[in-house]
């Protein structure tokens, strides 16, 4: 018998049997869980979580030199939300961090998932659907769903990107999959620029959405709370975001260029910038689009 199912002290006798025969039909009373269908608020059950540059990049490294291209196909250290499992960084976007080698390809093959990356170090290219382009530090390259692409690094360093990604979703709607290419490029040709890179603006999208927000020095921003979660990265400068979630668990983050943060939905944040010296810059990708077009998203906060 389920807990939905449980008879509670003082129920009558023909009410435990009227809960005790309703399993054997594989259903159950509403009404018993009517609080956890319907909170009085969003209740994602990712937490709040800090993953330091300075921790993980000696990970990533390691994994350059020990996984070759041909086994690793994409060579990725997931970014695993502490109170769920892979492919959740939130409860709605998946973030990674990636890493090409000079020399390497990421092999072509396209899927249902929505893509997005950031890029962190080094140069190297991406090419969706035969356009060709350079990726440097700071641009923002969109995937859309079902185009053919690859990756590559041409230089003489290795190449790191966030990849930032709507997996968690396929966790229920199971439609996503993918299809490898016959080689390992898709025919591509240089285009700069190209509709799928954005140097440092807002890509338009349906489902993931990416934005920049700049702190000046010694100034906080104004408390927020959004039906969207976030997945932050510092792109450049040092400060502290402080995030208060909907069970009402405080976090207070202190960051700096490299690092990337999770920010559960419907939580309370807050930015300080607390250089002396230089303004702070964060980009964020969060679910706004997908929450939109479902009629989800609560007014912003």
């Amino acid at each position: 018998m389920s807990a939905a199912n449980q008879p509670a002290a003082g129920e009558t006798e023909e009410m435990q049997e009227f809960l005790a025969a309703l399993p054997s039909q594989h259903v159950e009373p509403l009404w018993s869980q009517m609080s956890m269908m319907v909170p009085p608020t969003p209740n994602p059950a990712a937490k709040a979580h800090i993953w330091k540059y300075e921790d993980t990049l000696p990970h990533l490294e390691s994994a350059g030199r020990l996984v070759p291209e041909e086994k690793a196909e994409r060579r990725v250290l997931m970014l695993v939300n502490p109170n769920l499992k892979s492919p959740f960084t939130t409860d709605t976007i998946y973030a990674g961090l990636q890493l090409v080698n000079p020399g390497e390809t990421a092999p072509a093959h396209r899927h249902i998932a929505f893509a997005c990356r950031f890029i962190m170090d080094g140069d190297g290219f991406t090419a969706v659907e035969g356009k060709k382009m350079p990726l440097t530090r700071g641009d923002v390259v969109v995937t859309p769903v079902w185009h053919w692409h690859d990756h590559g690094n041409e230089s003489d360093k290795p190449v790191i990107w966030l990849d930032l990604l709507n997996l968690p979703l396929f966790t229920y709607a199971r439609v996503n999959f993918a299809e490898n290419y016959a080689s390992p490029r898709y025919p591509s040709e240089l285009q700069d620029p190209c509709e799928w890179r954005h140097p440092w603006t807002k890509p338009l999208s349906e489902i993931l959405a990416m934005q920049a927000e700049s702190i000046d020095i010694g100034h906080a921003t104004e408390e927020t709370r959004d039906a969207a979660s976030f997945v932050y990265h510092c792109y450049e400068g040092e400060g502290r975001t402080e995030i208060e979630s909907p069970s009402g668990e405080k976090s207070v983050f202190q960051w700096k260029a490299r690092d990337t943060f999770a920010v559960p939905a419907w939580s309370k944040i807050k930015h300080f910038n607390e250089s002396k010296a230089e303004k702070a810059y964060l980009v964020a990708c969060h679910d706004g689009p997908f929450l939109d077009n479902l009629g989800l998203r609560k007014p912003v906060m």
